[in-house]
């Protein structure tokens, strides 16, 4: 340590290098004077303190930028769009005492860069969990609405711990009923009969359970994707062909098979691909909607397999009543089981559900009689979306509910999956204009829901409404709450 000050003092006083060292008494003019050396000693001392101080800093961002990444990685995982991550973990960055955040936010890569104290540090990290799950998006919400200034990072930690260690709400069985009779209502609102309801019902059932089964370990979604259509899609055809033979059915409910497969679209995150792109938030939305697509066409590869080798009509058929009044009823109840069904695959709560369900009763009958009246689906579905976006953003409001979680259900029943599927029958069969035909009922009908709930995010949400180039620190005030629903 001494010859570290000696040399020290040596570089202040380049024309005493090569001179011995004496000692304090023997100063003379030419040399340092005790006072002289005592302020260079101190001076010394000073950067090293300084050292460990900036030392301590950059070890407390450090805990501070791993805790705020936790944060984004978890919100990831249940599907959260970028703008909910971003939003978020600016404001925890906020209350563990970051100055500013800047990030980047893909499907299954983060990049943050988190400044404090005339410093900074950046974390790149990637989490290959690609899923739904709406009960840990609304308990974050919570977790994010109760931040206050200075807050522990430890203390912080342990509260994301526990959120991430919460199991699923429902099992396997139950999760595969939900899916079942999802379906069952999605083929009444597909103008299914009894027959059609009755087979999908089970047919879904038995797909979503070997889903779940392969997803809990692990399996590849293309594959998995793939497996289950051809299990789904496999049981109907059998179902029916042994019903057509005992003569018991007619041929007219051949064309049920392709809602034994809705389970297999993945609204939830074609909805937030959609929001992203309208935010213009790019490396997420189009990564996600090249997922959603991948998926759509690996379920709609083997529909159209499994229908080819049995040689099976996916042509429509209409089993309605003729009653409007009765229609109407009918569609308001398929609606409510077909939304609430859907909530409980994106896992959330029965409350949440419920009201989810409500929501798109409400308004979807009205759109489907509409339409009955011929006024433009495209159009109704842009409107009904944008109400449900506005009644999701007032119920998230006041509660703890989050409006993706709200509205995703309900604005799911509208996704036209059933035209995308014949699409892709059709245009392996060589029917191109009724493939063509098909694809554009799609891409409009998404265009409008992505038209609707971005809208309603606008007229809600000023950080929808204005652009921001950085996040920083935010005022953790009622006022800011906005961010997190």
């Amino acid at each position: 340590m001494l010859k570290k000050i000696i040399d020290s003092l040596k570089r202040n006083n380049p024309s005493q290098a090569n001179t011995p060292v004496v000692s304090p008494a023997e100063n003379t003019a030419s040399h340092l004077t005790d006072k002289e050396f005592h302020d260079r000693l101190a001076q010394f001392s000073a950067s090293q303190t300084e050292l460990a101080e900036r030392q301590a800093a950059a070890d407390r961002l450090i805990a501070q930028t791993n805790l705020v990444i936790k944060l984004g990685t978890l919100l990831m995982a249940a599907g959260a769009g970028a703008y909910r991550v971003k939003t978020a973990m600016a404001r925890l960055a906020a209350a563990v005492g970051i100055e500013k955040v800047q990030s980047q936010v893909g499907l299954t890569e983060l990049a943050l860069t988190a400044h404090t104290s005339g410093t900074f540090r950046t974390e790149i990290v990637e989490q290959r969990i690609v899923g739904v799950n709406a009960d840990r998006i609304d308990a974050l919400r919570v977790f994010l609405r109760d931040l206050q200034p200075g807050m522990i990072v430890e203390d912080l930690d342990r509260k994301l711990d526990e959120i991430a260690a919460k199991p699923h709400l429902y099992s396997r069985l139950q999760l595969a009923l939900a899916s079942g009779f999802g379906c069952a209502g999605f083929a009444f609102l597909n103008k299914g009969g009894v027959v059609e309801c009755s087979v999908v019902l089970f047919a879904a059932f038995i797909g979503q359970y070997l889903r779940s089964i392969l997803l809990g370990k692990r399996f590849n979604h293309v594959a998995t994707w793939l497996a289950c259509a051809v299990l789904s899609t496999s049981f109907y055809i059998a179902v029916v062909s042994v019903l057509l033979q005992t003569t018991i059915i007619d041929s007219s409910h051949q064309s049920g098979v392709i809602s034994t497969i809705l389970y297999l679209v993945p609204g939830f995150p074609l909805v937030t691909s959609i929001l992203d792109l309208v935010r213009l938030d790019m490396l997420a939305g189009i990564a996600r909607g090249f997922y959603v697509m991948t998926l759509m066409v690996s379920a709609g590869v083997a529909t159209w397999a499994v229908v080819s080798v049995t040689n099976w009509s996916v042509e429509p058929t209409v089993h309605v009543p003729s009653n409007l009044v009765l229609l109407f009823v009918m569609n308001a109840c398929a609606t409510w089981i077909a939304a609430f069904c859907f909530a409980i695959l994106f896992n959330s709560p029965l409350k949440v559900a419920f009201t989810a369900g409500l929501v798109g009763a409400i308004l979807n009958p009205i759109r489907i009689l509409l339409v009955h009246f011929g006024l433009p689906n495209q159009g109704l579905v842009a409107l009904t979306a944008l109400l449900v976006g506005l009644v999701a953003s007032a119920i998230a409001a006041q509660t703890y509910f989050s409006r993706v979680s709200l509205s995703v259900p309900a604005v799911v029943i509208m996704i036209p999956g059933v035209p995308f599927y014949r699409a892709i029958t059709a245009l392996n069969q060589g029917s191109f204009e009724t493939a063509m035909a098909s694809v554009m009922e799609v891409t409009f009908v998404i265009l409008a829901i992505g038209a609707g709930l971005g809208l309603a995010r606008i007229l809600t949400d000023r950080g929808w409404a204005f652009d921001q180039v950085n996040l920083r620190a935010a005022k953790l005030s009622p006022e800011s709450i906005h961010t997190v629903r």
